[in-house]
């Protein structure tokens, strides 16, 4: 019993104290472990403006869901290289929904750990435009310029990884500028303008948009396009090109529920699936859910003419 007891004190005596101390948990780890991502930001101390934020904009419960989700998360000094009074305006009630896309825009479903990040051009954030990635001497930078200082905070709920700038979405076009920039729509666009309508599908909206291609419109008997772009027409273009036109912000799964719409003409359109394609009338929807900062296109392969 003497020898085993004095075998145990020189274990005891050559063994690490850093050794030992590993074998022992720590019961703050736990706590750690059991913070959700607002609550391990908040402990960290230097992401106050960023919490503050999430808070205005009322987003507080969604990052204290379970998730899992990955936050870029921008520090204090991040949001003070943004110009002068821009954090001030951005906790203002009427900018809320401004707000909400840029936090957005800094998260990104699922558990994305940095040996993830590394390997990604790009990742969709929960705003719904991606962010896009790229490595540089040893570095990941993020929209080309952000650099990700510090990754693989874990948290409850999912991970953080911190970021030198503040991250803004790109801005979204309106429904007449988003039909420009494709070059599919030079017809409609031409047909917009001689009706006057450019203003109001410019406006705040929202629109849904059934938008005939060039394609569609050639369709048409010959002289017609022509005939309706003359002034005397006017009307008529007016009331075929509103007989286009959705109120509101209405999305391709939402249009199948439906068998018929009501367009901002007056009349309404005839919807079903058929064969698994979505028809308006006698169009067939090519595709669906362009966005635009406005509302939304659903492009169509024919032209709709009103009763």
């Amino acid at each position: 019993m003497k020898n085993f007891i004095l075998a145990i004190a020189a274990f005891l005596l050559i063994t690490p104290a850093a050794a030992l101390a590993t074998s022992v948990p720590n019961p703050h780890d736990d706590h750690k472990k059991s913070m959700d991502i607002v609550d391990t930001a908040a402990s960290a101390k230097v992401f106050g403006t960023l919490i503050a934020a999430v808070q205005a904009a009322g987003l507080e419960s969604a990052l204290r869901a379970d998730g899992p989700l990955t936050v870029f998360a921008p520090t204090d000094d991040a949001f003070n290289k943004l110009p002068e009074g821009t954090v001030a305006k951005l906790l203002k009630p009427e900018n809320k929904d401004m707000l909400i896309g840029i936090l957005k825009y800094h998260v990104v479903a699922g558990n994305v750990m940095a040996s993830d990040v590394v390997k990604l051009d790009n990742a969709k954030t929960i705003q719904g435009d991606n962010v896009m990635i790229k490595v540089k001497d040893g570095s990941v930078y993020l929209n080309g310029s952000t650099k990700v200082t510090k990754t693989d905070i874990k948290a409850s709920n999912g991970t953080i990884h911190i970021i030198d700038s503040v991250l803004m979405p790109p801005m979204k076009k309106d429904i007449v500028d988003t039909a420009v920039s494709t070059n599919m729509f030079n017809t409609l666009v031409a047909a917009v303008k001689a009706a006057g309508l450019v203003d109001t599908l410019k406006g705040s909206g929202p629109f849904t948009v059934l938008a005939p291609t060039d394609e569609a419109f050639a369709k048409l008997p010959a002289g017609t396009v022509e005939n309706l772009l003359k002034p005397e027409n006017k009307d008529m273009l007016v009331k075929i090109l509103t007989y286009h036109v959705i109120p509101g912000d209405v999305r391709a799964e939402t249009v199948k529920t439906l068998k018929s719409a009501k367009t901002v003409q007056g009349q309404e359109v005839k919807i079903k699936t058929k064969y698994g394609k979505l028809k308006i009338n006698g169009a067939t929807v090519i595709k669906a859910d362009v966005e635009a900062s406005n509302g939304v296109i659903h492009v169509i392969d024919t032209v709709l003419m009103p009763k």
